[in-house]
């Protein structure tokens, strides 16, 4: 991922607050979701951010802005979802950023009626999942988090063999899949109840996990694999994901297939997905700690060790029904780096496709849990309370061990570099409703 001249720090939007402090926003950022006005029978469309506002590509195109390649790629965005701009390929996906860019920079003098009239506040719209996802894959990729997991669940303390030598995943369910705001119901499954044996009930162990999904653009033919240093070309670009997780039914249903009932009632993306050619100031080395074995040569490039990894910050935030009445923000209680993630994006798709399986535009990859070296980095509740014997604290009074009915769940992200303008992912947010048998 080169940069260019939509990295440039300096660079300023005529619509003013994409230039203020804070914005997740800013011009060179320019991520994609698919939306509509609140309250409207609109067809879905696919749109950019842009400040406080969203850029309505079909009215861009209405208008007669764009041309060429970029509006090309804009009319594939007109769809309710983003598959078929997805399709297209780096360089569609390049040409409508550098046409945005250009349109929405603040020296343009000429036309800007045109382009504001393509505005839409993002506090009147509502999202949809931006693609059609045809398969959901769950990796399993920070070392941190697996180290932490198992020493709290396996007497002897000791990682997979294989955790080392690939990037293990399992494959997810789609239709469960939802956006920011999206509600979930706590689910039932088999339990093991001490004195009691298995029984059937609502988890008493929910959890979140902090992730980031990874979209594919350009799928591969079945067969034909996705070498690591082409990985890159194949991945439109990045979300916050949460992989809702009940962990008291995990532990008892997992062995020996893995999880099951304990991940497919629901997992939660925010709206916007940042692209990687907007990520690209932020890429940095990836590192194997000393003494640990080397990735097979499938698994690595140069690209890999020189610019394999990602520095994205991430955070976690919960708000109970206490902060909520009270009027209190929510309650910080983890952040940590995607750098610190032991396989990258493009390690993860290698893999995944060097055995024949044909990705497709649109395809959800999940980062797996996102936890970093330090205990206050964990990317879920039972690392942070070690499985529930030690509660953490909120700003309520409250402590949490898991989540309880009314938490709500907000995780964030952004990129932030000396040099380079501070990008952002919005918040990805999800509340837990009480269990309900029907």
């Amino acid at each position: 991922m080169k940069l260019d001249h939509t990295h440039d720090p300096a660079a300023r939007s005529w619509l003013e607050s994409a230039n203020q402090d804070g914005t997740p926003f800013p011009l060179q950022n320019l991520p994609f979701a698919v939306f509509r006005r609140l309250g409207t029978g609109e067809a879905f469309r696919g749109g950019v951010a842009l400040g406080d506002q969203v850029i309505d590509l079909a009215a861009l195109v209405q208008g007669g802005a764009l041309s060429g390649l970029a509006e090309q790629a804009a009319r594939a965005c007109m769809q309710s979802t983003l598959n078929d701009f997805f399709a297209m390929g780096p360089g569609a996906w390049r040409a409508l950023r550098h046409a945005l860019f250009e349109c929405f920079d603040a020296r343009v003098k000429v036309g800007i009626d045109l382009l504001r009239r393509s505005l839409v506040p993002q506090a009147e719209v509502e999202y949809g999942l931006p693609a059609q996802i045809g398969d959901y894959t769950d990796f399993y990729t920070s070392i941190d988090h697996a180290r932490n997991i198992v020493k709290l669940l396996r007497p002897d303390g000791i990682l997979s063999p294989n955790f080392q030598w690939m990037p293990v995943a399992y494959h997810g369910r789609v239709s469960s899949i939802g956006t920011s705001g999206q509600t979930v119901r706590r689910p039932f499954g088999q339990r093991v109840v001490v004195g009691e044996g298995p029984v059937l009930g609502p988890s008493a162990r929910l959890d979140y996990e902090l992730e980031l999904g990874i979209f594919i653009g350009v799928g591969n033919e079945q067969g034909k694999r996705i070498p690591v240093d082409k990985a890159d070309e194949h991945v439109f670009g990045l979300c916050l994901l949460n992989d809702w997780s009940a962990r008291d039914i995990q532990s008892w249903e997992s062995a020996p297939l893995g999880p099951f009932l304990a991940k497919n009632f629901a997992t939660t993306l925010s709206p916007w997905i940042v692209t990687m050619d907007a990520l690209a100031p932020f890429r940095v080395a990836w590192e194997r700690p000393s003494g640990d074995p080397s990735p097979l040569p499938y698994l690595t490039s140069s690209d890999t060790l020189e610019s394999g990894a990602i520095d994205i910050q991430l955070g976690v935030a919960l708000e109970t029904k206490s902060h909520r009445l009270s009027d209190v923000p929510p309650t910080p209680v983890s952040r940590t780096s995607f750098r610190h993630q032991y396989w990258t994006v493009a390690q993860m798709v290698a893999h995944h496709t060097v055995g024949g399986c044909n990705l497709r535009s649109g395809d959800l990859l999940g980062s797996g849990t996102i936890s970093g070296p330090s205990p206050a980095e964990a990317g879920a509740l039972i690392e942070l309370t070690k499985a529930g014997r030690a509660p953490i604290q909120l700003r309520t009074g409250e402590t949490r061990s898991f989540l309880e009915d009314g938490d709500v769940v907000v995780m964030t992200g952004w990129c932030e570099r000396p040099g380079y303008a501070r990008i952002g992912f919005g918040e990805n947010r999800g509340e837990v409703l009480p269990a309900k048998w029907e």
